[in-house]
Parts: C-alpha cells; structure tokens; sequence
C-alpha cells in the first residue's frame, strides 16, 4: 500500500497521515516476556476508568471508547504539541496475505479537530476479536508518543469489553 492510500484510509477517522516511519520505534520498556495486557499497575500501566469501559454491543460504546481513549492520550502525554502520535498499521493491500507481518509498520499522523474513531469504521482499526463477538465495528488499535514514553493499546477482551490501556513508566 502506498502512503497516499494509507493517508486516504486513516483520514476519516481523523488521522492526517504526515509519513511512514522507517527504522525502530521507541517505546517503554517492559520486563521480558511482558506486553501491554500482561504489565501491572507496577510496570506502568494504567486502565480507562470503569465507566469508560463498554460491552461490545452497548449503544454507548462509541462514546465511551472515543472519549476514554482520548481523555487518556492527553492525560499520559501521547500528543505532541502538534497532536501528532505514531499509529501501527497495516501497509498490506487486502488481497495480501501479510502471514510474516512484513507489512506491518508505524504511520506518524496529526489528530484532526474532527475525528471519530470508532463511528469511522476505518478498515486501519477493526478488531478482529471485536468481529467473533458481534457485527458492529469494534476498534482496537495501538500507539506511541513520538518520544516513545507512552505506548496506549484501545483493545476488545475475551469478556467482551472494550477499553483502553495506557503504559508509562
């Protein structure tokens, strides 16, 4: 997939596409053998607040993700002074089979003063798990603050819950 269409694909969600980042991503360090999910209050992780967290099929679950996941970024730090963050994508086109995660990478993007996660349905941040459970569009994606000391994680559970994850250490 080329940049202008990855730009194309994360536009409607509110995410200005600025470029592709080529080379290793910062991001904070946790115990070997932990990811986001698996760290503690301990290692730096933080959770959206209890009535931040929705049920997959909740008619406020947009809301409530959209709200939580942006309430968090400006709470731990994710934004630069421009509002720009790295997202990780998918730089493979549909009909590739990106079994070896070759095309998987990092696009830094600006946050637009219109934006919608989740009401969006950018094909960029579908859940896959979120589709086992239900129709609707779920989200789940990550990203990381330019400076890498803050990685958030907005991630469907095998509870059926939506919510995201914010670790900085």
């Amino acid at each position: 997939m080329t940049d202008s269409e990855m730009a194309a694909k994360l536009e409607p969600a509110g995410f200005r596409f600025i470029e592709r980042v080529r080379g290793e991503v910062l991001q904070p360090v946790l115990p070997p053998g932990y990811g986001p999910a698996d760290a503690g209050p301990e290692h730096g992780r933080f959770d959206s607040r209890p009535d931040e967290t929705a049920d997959v099929d909740e008619p406020a679950m947009p809301e409530k993700v959209n709200a939580s996941w942006y309430r968090m970024a400006l709470d731990y730090g994710l934004f630069s002074r421009e509002r720009e963050f790295l997202l990780a994508v998918d730089f493979a086109l549909p009909k590739d089979q990106d079994i070896n995660g070759e095309h998987r990478g990092w696009a830094r993007v600006r946050l637009l003063d219109q934006w919608d996660v989740v009401r969006s349905e950018v094909e960029q941040l579908r859940s896959w798990m979120g589709a086992v459970m239900t129709d609707r569009f779920v989200p789940e994606f990550t990203v990381v603050s330019l400076d890498g000391r803050v990685l958030m994680n907005t991630t469907v559970w095998g509870n059926g819950t939506v919510s995201t994850i914010a670790i900085r250490p």
